[in-house]
């Protein structure tokens, strides 16, 4: 193709006929006796003049036909552009429902979600859908119920619409609560078999939990349980989710909490303990203390009985332990005038902190940040003793002497508290 076209270039222009006429010679027909006579040029001339018409004939069409196809080639080309900048959306209403994890995030990483599960036609569609309402920004996360091959405006739709859409199983941890009670919890909100819960929850390391969580610098052992690490929250868990990923979810937000706090560090270079003993004052605060401004004083009172050894045995002398034991042995607790001798001074108890001096074997519930920070920087003070004299308003008294501390229990009495 190429070499008929110049070919007919070629003939259209003739260096030597160019030349002749730059010395003022006839070219052509104009010269006599090319063929003899004057006549016009010879036949051989005129064949070879039809063939140079046809050749530039050719040749017109041809460029004709090279200009339609370059044509062609830039309009496909401009609309593939012109596609990208539109950002390509769909017009159904959808197809199969699927449900999309939403992560906090930018409205980019969210239209990046949407596109990768098959939701929009590009994420460029739901940034634009964003563009035109800006309530887009304010997508909540998590799961969502929604639709492939649905116009992005639609999605956002579904989206700014949580009640509906949100696929949530929200379960909610109170502070304190112990593993056992927090298993039955689970399995009930969440459809697990209980004891899947419990084979998870034997396995803390598994869970997340470091091994350096569980030194201890009393010399003390450790439970090595996940008691203590399942922190109290509200929890948004995703659909089929297992029950080592639930307890997984929970030990990570404790690291995160305590991590934030420097807990740690904080408490190995301010008290010269470890962080599981930090965690088990903790968990027996948030057991016995009634009010939250009284955690850092009741903190005050374990860590003055277990480590000035100026208390009577060192021993901490707290009943919610033993009731956590009872509870581990699938027996009911009870309230502390209802303990038994027995039950409450029973060597084979490793939670017993009425004879036993120190610290227990570990946490018996799950401190919230409160009780933790109270853990981590206790109130000054001088105390060994307290009692609650009100369970209305759970007010509660502190004492440095025994003395003190009888007077203060005949008050609870006097309030109708059963301890004289």
């Amino acid at each position: 193709m190429i070499d008929d076209l110049d070919l007919a270039w070629e003939e259209q222009y003739d260096p030597r006929r160019q030349k002749g006429r730059q010395q003022g010679r006839p070219t052509g027909p104009q010269r006599r006796g090319a063929s003899g006579g004057r006549g016009g040029p010879p036949r051989r001339k005129r064949r070879k003049e039809r063939g140079g018409k046809r050749r530039s004939f050719f040749a017109l069409l041809m460029s004709v036909v090279l200009l339609a196809a370059l044509g062609g080639g830039v309009y496909w080309g401009v609309g593939k552009v012109q596609e990208f900048f539109d950002a390509p959306d769909y017009s159904a209403t959808g197809t199969e429902e699927v449900t999309v994890e939403i992560k906090a995030g930018t409205v980019t990483d969210t239209a990046n979600a949407l596109y990768a599960a098959g939701v929009v036609k590009s994420a460029k569609a739901y940034i634009k859908a964003v563009d035109d309402d800006p309530r887009g920004v304010n997508v909540q996360p998590g799961f969502y119920k929604l639709y492939k091959q649905m116009p992005a405006k639609a999605a956002l739709a579904l989206l700014l619409d949580p009640a509906k859409n949100r696929v949530v199983n929200g379960v909610t941890i109170p502070e304190g609560m112990m593993t056992l009670d927090i298993y039955a919890k689970l399995a009930k909100e969440l459809d697990i078999p209980e004891k899947d819960f419990i084979a998870a929850g034997k396995k803390p390391k598994d869970l997340g939990v470091p091994d350096w969580w569980f030194k201890r610098a009393d010399g003390k052992k450790s439970a090595t349980t996940v008691e203590g690490f399942l922190y109290p929250a509200t929890y948004e868990f995703p659909p089929n989710v297992t029950a080592k990923e639930a307890l997984s979810m929970m030990v990570d937000q404790f690291l995160d909490v305590t991590g934030d706090m420097n807990f740690a560090d904080t408490v190995q270079s301010n008290l010269s303990i470890s962080p599981y003993e930090a965690l088990i004052a903790a968990s027996i605060a948030q057991a016995e203390a009634s009010r939250k401004e009284d955690f850092g004083k009741v903190t005050r009172v374990i860590y003055n009985r277990a480590y000035k050894g100026d208390f009577a045995c060192s021993c901490l002398g707290m009943d919610t332990t033993v009731n956590y034991y009872l509870r581990l042995q699938g027996k009911a607790g009870a309230k502390s005038e209802h303990l038994t001798r027995d039950q409450i001074n029973d060597p084979k108890n490793p939670y017993n902190t009425h004879t036993k001096p120190g610290l227990p074997l570990g946490p018996i519930g799950s401190p919230g940040k409160d009780t933790l920070r109270a853990a981590m920087e206790p109130t000054k003070g001088p105390w060994t003793y307290f009692v609650t004299v009100d369970t209305k308003t759970g007010e509660t008294l502190f004492a440095t002497t025994l003395d003190e501390h009888n007077r203060n229990i005949q008050k609870a009495c006097d309030n109708g508290i059963p301890l004289c």
